[in-house]
Protein backbone atom coordinates (compact mmCIF):
# COMPACT_ATOMS: atom_id res chain seq x y z
CA UNK A 1 0.00 0.00 0.00
CA UNK A 2 1.36 3.66 -1.17
CA UNK A 3 -1.94 5.41 0.59
CA UNK A 4 -1.17 8.86 2.60
CA UNK A 5 -1.55 8.65 6.22
CA UNK A 6 -4.87 11.06 5.93
CA UNK A 7 -8.75 10.46 5.76
CA UNK A 8 -10.37 13.12 3.50
CA UNK A 9 -14.43 14.56 3.47
CA UNK A 10 -15.51 15.66 0.45
CA UNK A 11 -17.80 18.56 -0.61
CA UNK A 12 -21.29 17.80 -1.50
CA UNK A 13 -22.83 14.86 -3.10
CA UNK A 14 -20.60 13.98 -6.05
CA UNK A 15 -16.85 14.84 -6.70
CA UNK A 16 -16.02 17.36 -8.83
CA UNK A 17 -13.61 17.56 -11.41
CA UNK A 18 -10.77 19.45 -8.83
CA UNK A 19 -11.42 17.09 -5.89
CA UNK A 20 -11.06 13.97 -8.51
CA UNK A 21 -7.88 15.10 -9.32
CA UNK A 22 -6.77 16.07 -5.91
CA UNK A 23 -7.51 13.05 -4.39
CA UNK A 24 -5.98 10.88 -6.97
CA UNK A 25 -2.56 12.69 -6.52
CA UNK A 26 -2.77 12.71 -2.73
CA UNK A 27 -4.06 9.15 -2.25
CA UNK A 28 -5.55 9.33 0.93
CA UNK A 29 -5.82 6.38 3.11
CA UNK A 30 -9.60 6.48 3.21
CA UNK A 31 -12.60 8.85 2.87
CA UNK A 32 -15.47 9.88 5.38
CA UNK A 33 -19.05 10.89 4.95
CA UNK A 34 -20.88 13.36 5.87
CA UNK A 35 -24.79 14.64 6.21
CA UNK A 36 -23.45 17.31 3.18
CA UNK A 37 -22.68 14.02 1.01
CA UNK A 38 -25.93 12.01 1.79
CA UNK A 39 -29.09 12.21 -0.38
CA UNK A 40 -30.37 8.61 -1.45
CA UNK A 41 -28.97 5.19 -0.97
CA UNK A 42 -28.13 5.21 -4.66
CA UNK A 43 -26.32 8.40 -4.76
CA UNK A 44 -24.11 7.60 -1.96
CA UNK A 45 -23.77 3.87 -3.52
CA UNK A 46 -22.30 5.64 -6.51
CA UNK A 47 -20.51 8.66 -4.42
CA UNK A 48 -18.11 5.79 -2.64
CA UNK A 49 -17.31 4.41 -5.90
CA UNK A 50 -15.90 7.17 -7.36
CA UNK A 51 -13.99 7.55 -4.04
CA UNK A 52 -12.93 4.42 -5.10
CA UNK A 53 -12.02 4.73 -7.85
CA UNK A 54 -9.72 7.95 -7.64
CA UNK A 55 -7.99 6.33 -5.50
CA UNK A 56 -7.88 2.74 -7.62
CA UNK A 57 -8.56 0.62 -4.25
CA UNK A 58 -11.70 -1.07 -3.91
CA UNK A 59 -11.06 -1.49 -0.55
CA UNK A 60 -10.31 2.09 0.28
CA UNK A 61 -11.98 2.36 4.01
CA UNK A 62 -14.87 4.85 3.63
CA UNK A 63 -16.17 6.34 7.29
CA UNK A 64 -19.10 7.44 8.91
CA UNK A 65 -20.53 8.89 11.65
CA UNK A 66 -23.45 6.45 12.45
CA UNK A 67 -24.07 6.89 16.39
CA UNK A 68 -27.62 7.02 16.88
CA UNK A 69 -29.49 9.43 18.24
CA UNK A 70 -28.23 12.95 17.78
CA UNK A 71 -25.77 11.81 15.72
CA UNK A 72 -26.50 10.12 12.90
CA UNK A 73 -25.41 11.00 9.02
CA UNK A 74 -28.09 8.74 7.36
CA UNK A 75 -31.28 9.43 8.16
CA UNK A 76 -35.41 9.21 7.64
CA UNK A 77 -36.93 8.19 5.18
CA UNK A 78 -34.21 6.00 3.75
CA UNK A 79 -32.30 4.88 6.77
CA UNK A 80 -33.49 4.13 10.29
CA UNK A 81 -33.46 6.08 13.12
CA UNK A 82 -31.36 4.53 15.72
CA UNK A 83 -31.59 5.08 19.35
CA UNK A 84 -29.17 6.89 21.08
CA UNK A 85 -26.24 4.80 23.51
CA UNK A 86 -28.13 6.48 26.53
CA UNK A 87 -31.33 4.24 25.99
CA UNK A 88 -28.91 1.26 25.55
CA UNK A 89 -27.29 2.57 29.23
CA UNK A 90 -30.87 2.73 30.92
CA UNK A 91 -31.63 -0.82 29.84
CA UNK A 92 -28.38 -1.55 31.32
CA UNK A 93 -29.43 -0.70 34.85
CA UNK A 94 -32.52 -2.87 34.58
CA UNK A 95 -31.29 -6.12 32.93
CA UNK A 96 -26.98 -6.16 31.50
CA UNK A 97 -27.67 -9.43 29.58
CA UNK A 98 -30.30 -7.62 27.61
CA UNK A 99 -28.80 -4.21 27.03
CA UNK A 100 -25.87 -6.44 25.67
CA UNK A 101 -28.01 -8.17 23.55
CA UNK A 102 -29.41 -4.73 22.54
CA UNK A 103 -26.45 -3.45 21.89
CA UNK A 104 -24.92 -5.81 19.86
CA UNK A 105 -28.15 -6.19 17.63
CA UNK A 106 -28.06 -2.24 16.83
CA UNK A 107 -24.07 -2.57 16.12
CA UNK A 108 -25.31 -5.43 13.46
CA UNK A 109 -28.59 -3.18 12.21
CA UNK A 110 -25.41 -0.37 11.94
CA UNK A 111 -23.40 -2.66 9.62
CA UNK A 112 -26.31 -3.99 7.57
CA UNK A 113 -27.58 -0.56 6.83
CA UNK A 114 -23.70 0.78 5.95
CA UNK A 115 -22.37 -2.02 4.11
CA UNK A 116 -25.15 -1.98 1.61
CA UNK A 117 -23.81 1.34 0.44
CA UNK A 118 -20.01 0.44 0.73
CA UNK A 119 -19.34 1.54 3.88
CA UNK A 120 -16.57 -0.30 5.84
CA UNK A 121 -16.05 1.75 8.88
CA UNK A 122 -18.38 3.17 11.52
CA UNK A 123 -17.39 6.19 14.03
CA UNK A 124 -18.82 4.53 17.07
CA UNK A 125 -19.13 3.30 20.21
CA UNK A 126 -18.41 6.53 21.97
CA UNK A 127 -16.75 5.49 25.49
CA UNK A 128 -16.89 8.68 27.02
CA UNK A 129 -17.77 8.60 30.30
CA UNK A 130 -19.65 11.95 31.40
CA UNK A 131 -19.57 13.60 34.92
CA UNK A 132 -22.14 16.07 36.47
CA UNK A 133 -21.12 19.40 35.24
CA UNK A 134 -19.60 18.17 31.96
CA UNK A 135 -20.32 19.64 28.52
CA UNK A 136 -22.84 18.69 27.10
CA UNK A 137 -21.20 17.89 23.32
CA UNK A 138 -21.37 14.12 24.34
CA UNK A 139 -24.34 13.28 26.61
CA UNK A 140 -26.74 10.66 25.76
CA UNK A 141 -23.62 10.09 22.99
CA UNK A 142 -22.84 8.20 26.18
CA UNK A 143 -24.03 4.75 27.37
CA UNK A 144 -23.58 5.55 30.77
CA UNK A 145 -21.31 7.30 33.45
CA UNK A 146 -20.66 3.55 34.68
CA UNK A 147 -17.04 2.34 33.26
CA UNK A 148 -17.47 -1.02 33.64
CA UNK A 149 -21.20 -0.85 32.27
CA UNK A 150 -19.90 1.48 29.10
CA UNK A 151 -17.15 -0.93 28.38
CA UNK A 152 -19.37 -4.27 28.34
CA UNK A 153 -22.22 -2.00 25.77
CA UNK A 154 -19.29 -0.99 24.03
CA UNK A 155 -17.94 -4.25 23.29
CA UNK A 156 -21.33 -5.80 22.18
CA UNK A 157 -21.73 -2.76 19.90
CA UNK A 158 -18.33 -3.66 18.40
CA UNK A 159 -19.19 -7.21 18.03
CA UNK A 160 -22.14 -6.48 16.30
CA UNK A 161 -20.55 -4.34 13.45
CA UNK A 162 -17.55 -6.74 12.55
CA UNK A 163 -19.50 -9.76 12.45
CA UNK A 164 -21.64 -7.32 9.89
CA UNK A 165 -18.84 -6.58 8.01
CA UNK A 166 -17.91 -2.97 9.67
CA UNK A 167 -14.86 -1.95 11.47
CA UNK A 168 -15.43 0.03 14.56
CA UNK A 169 -13.77 3.41 15.97
CA UNK A 170 -13.44 3.63 19.48
CA UNK A 171 -13.67 7.42 20.94
CA UNK A 172 -12.72 9.45 22.26
CA UNK A 173 -9.92 7.99 23.31
CA UNK A 174 -8.71 8.70 26.24
CA UNK A 175 -11.88 10.20 26.83
CA UNK A 176 -13.83 13.27 26.63
CA UNK A 177 -16.69 12.85 28.85
CA UNK A 178 -15.01 15.01 31.51
CA UNK A 179 -14.65 17.62 29.07
CA UNK A 180 -15.25 21.25 30.36
CA UNK A 181 -15.95 22.82 27.07
CA UNK A 182 -17.14 21.26 23.21
CA UNK A 183 -13.61 20.75 21.19
CA UNK A 184 -15.53 21.79 18.14
CA UNK A 185 -15.42 25.12 19.49
CA UNK A 186 -12.79 25.81 21.93
CA UNK A 187 -9.82 23.46 23.51
CA UNK A 188 -11.57 21.70 26.76
CA UNK A 189 -9.93 21.16 29.82
CA UNK A 190 -9.87 18.40 32.55
CA UNK A 191 -7.64 18.73 35.73
CA UNK A 192 -8.51 15.34 36.81
CA UNK A 193 -5.05 13.08 38.51
CA UNK A 194 -3.95 11.12 36.30
CA UNK A 195 -4.76 8.35 39.04
CA UNK A 196 -8.37 9.24 39.37
CA UNK A 197 -8.76 8.88 34.97
CA UNK A 198 -7.13 5.72 34.85
CA UNK A 199 -9.92 4.24 37.77
CA UNK A 200 -12.64 6.36 35.41
CA UNK A 201 -12.42 7.80 32.01
CA UNK A 202 -9.34 5.95 30.81
CA UNK A 203 -11.32 1.95 32.03
CA UNK A 204 -13.53 1.89 29.41
CA UNK A 205 -11.30 1.92 26.46
CA UNK A 206 -8.60 -0.26 28.31
CA UNK A 207 -11.18 -2.49 28.06
CA UNK A 208 -11.41 -2.37 24.43
CA UNK A 209 -8.18 -1.94 23.30
CA UNK A 210 -8.18 -4.99 21.40
CA UNK A 211 -10.13 -2.93 19.18
CA UNK A 212 -8.72 -2.13 15.38
CA UNK A 213 -9.00 1.74 15.28
CA UNK A 214 -9.64 4.66 17.40
CA UNK A 215 -9.87 8.17 17.71
CA UNK A 216 -8.43 10.70 19.94
CA UNK A 217 -9.85 13.43 22.17
CA UNK A 218 -8.78 16.80 21.22
CA UNK A 219 -9.17 17.50 25.63
CA UNK A 220 -6.03 18.71 27.20
CA UNK A 221 -5.17 16.76 30.41
CA UNK A 222 -3.86 19.29 32.60
CA UNK A 223 -1.84 16.84 35.09
CA UNK A 224 -0.51 15.04 32.46
CA UNK A 225 0.83 17.77 29.30
CA UNK A 226 -0.74 21.08 30.42
CA UNK A 227 -2.52 22.62 27.61
CA UNK A 228 -1.09 20.47 24.66
CA UNK A 229 -4.67 18.19 23.49
CA UNK A 230 -4.30 14.45 23.40
CA UNK A 231 -4.45 14.54 19.47
CA UNK A 232 -1.25 16.38 19.88
CA UNK A 233 0.61 15.33 22.73
CA UNK A 234 3.45 12.42 22.57
CA UNK A 235 3.50 11.87 25.94
CA UNK A 236 -0.62 11.27 26.08
CA UNK A 237 -0.17 8.88 22.78
CA UNK A 238 3.18 7.30 24.32
CA UNK A 239 2.71 7.03 28.52
CA UNK A 240 -1.22 7.33 28.16
CA UNK A 241 -2.63 5.91 25.16
CA UNK A 242 -0.43 3.25 23.92
CA UNK A 243 1.26 2.98 27.70
CA UNK A 244 -1.53 2.51 30.95
CA UNK A 245 -4.57 1.83 28.22
CA UNK A 246 -2.57 -0.39 25.89
CA UNK A 247 -4.66 0.46 22.92
CA UNK A 248 -2.65 -1.53 20.27
CA UNK A 249 -4.69 -0.78 16.88
CA UNK A 250 -4.36 1.96 14.38
CA UNK A 251 -4.53 5.26 15.98
CA UNK A 252 -6.23 8.14 13.88
CA UNK A 253 -6.91 12.11 15.50
CA UNK A 254 -10.01 13.80 15.90
CA UNK A 255 -11.61 16.59 12.89
CA UNK A 256 -8.33 18.63 12.40
CA UNK A 257 -10.55 21.43 11.51
CA UNK A 258 -12.11 21.56 15.28
CA UNK A 259 -11.05 25.02 17.08
CA UNK A 260 -9.81 23.04 19.87
CA UNK A 261 -6.49 23.00 17.66
CA UNK A 262 -4.61 26.10 16.91
CA UNK A 263 -2.25 26.88 13.87
CA UNK A 264 -2.26 26.45 10.25
CA UNK A 265 -4.00 23.17 9.18
CA UNK A 266 -0.43 22.04 7.95
CA UNK A 267 0.69 22.42 11.27
CA UNK A 268 -2.28 20.95 12.95
CA UNK A 269 -1.17 17.63 9.84
CA UNK A 270 2.25 17.50 11.11
CA UNK A 271 1.62 17.59 14.96
CA UNK A 272 -0.66 15.12 15.22
CA UNK A 273 1.90 13.32 13.21
CA UNK A 274 4.77 13.82 15.02
CA UNK A 275 2.74 12.93 18.20
CA UNK A 276 1.93 9.57 17.24
CA UNK A 277 -1.58 9.49 15.27
CA UNK A 278 -0.90 6.75 12.84
CA UNK A 279 -3.72 8.47 10.62
CA UNK A 280 -5.32 12.29 10.65
CA UNK A 281 -8.28 13.02 9.96
CA UNK A 282 -10.03 16.08 7.87
CA UNK A 283 -13.21 16.46 7.49
CA UNK A 284 -14.83 19.43 6.14
CA UNK A 285 -14.05 18.81 2.38
CA UNK A 286 -13.12 22.28 2.04
CA UNK A 287 -10.05 21.72 -0.74
CA UNK A 288 -7.90 24.75 0.06
CA UNK A 289 -7.68 23.17 3.76
CA UNK A 290 -7.08 19.71 2.13
CA UNK A 291 -4.34 21.07 -0.08
CA UNK A 292 -2.43 22.58 3.12
CA UNK A 293 -3.25 19.13 5.39
CA UNK A 294 -1.44 16.97 2.11
CA UNK A 295 2.19 17.62 1.99
CA UNK A 296 2.24 16.82 5.98
CA UNK A 297 0.52 13.33 5.60
CA UNK A 298 3.28 10.81 4.57
CA UNK A 299 2.93 7.76 2.89
CA UNK A 300 1.90 5.34 5.54
CA UNK A 301 4.99 3.44 6.25
CA UNK A 302 6.73 1.29 8.98
CA UNK A 303 4.06 0.57 12.38
CA UNK A 304 1.51 2.74 11.63
CA UNK A 305 1.25 0.93 8.07
CA UNK A 306 1.06 -2.14 9.91
CA UNK A 307 -1.62 -1.38 12.49
CA UNK A 308 -3.48 0.37 9.68
CA UNK A 309 -2.90 -3.42 7.56
CA UNK A 310 -4.30 -5.15 10.79
CA UNK A 311 -7.47 -3.43 10.97
CA UNK A 312 -8.63 -3.66 7.58
CA UNK A 313 -7.71 -7.70 7.94
CA UNK A 314 -9.72 -7.67 10.46
CA UNK A 315 -12.68 -6.78 8.03
CA UNK A 316 -14.92 -10.29 7.66
CA UNK A 317 -18.08 -11.51 5.42
CA UNK A 318 -21.20 -10.78 6.96
CA UNK A 319 -22.93 -13.80 7.89
CA UNK A 320 -27.00 -13.69 6.78
CA UNK A 321 -29.23 -11.68 8.96
CA UNK A 322 -32.99 -10.77 8.47
CA UNK A 323 -33.00 -6.89 8.89
CA UNK A 324 -36.74 -6.95 10.00
CA UNK A 325 -36.69 -9.35 12.37
CA UNK A 326 -33.17 -7.84 13.83
CA UNK A 327 -35.49 -4.28 13.84
CA UNK A 328 -38.44 -5.97 15.79
CA UNK A 329 -36.27 -7.69 18.15
CA UNK A 330 -34.42 -4.03 19.16
CA UNK A 331 -37.61 -2.94 19.79
CA UNK A 332 -38.55 -5.44 21.67
CA UNK A 333 -35.56 -5.41 24.21
CA UNK A 334 -35.71 -1.24 24.46
CA UNK A 335 -38.92 -1.55 25.53
CA UNK A 336 -39.43 -4.33 27.73
CA UNK A 337 -40.16 -3.45 31.10
CA UNK A 338 -40.45 -0.13 30.67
Amino acid sequence: MTARAVIFGCGGKQLTDEERAFFSAADPWGFILFARNVESPQQVTALIAQMRDVVGRADAPVLIDQEGGRVARLTPPFWRKAPPAAMFGKLYGRDPQAACEASRLNGRLFAAELVALGINVNCVPVLDVPVPGSDQVIGERAFCDDPVSIAALGRAMCEGLMAGGVLPVIKHIPGHGRANADSHHDLPKVDASRVELKRTDFAPFKALADMPLAMTAHVAYTAIDGLTPASLSAKIIKDIIRGDIGFCGALMCDDLGMAALQGDFGARARLALAAGCDLILHCSGVLAEMQAVMPEAGILAGEALARCDRALARLQKPAPFDHEEGIARLAHLLNAGV
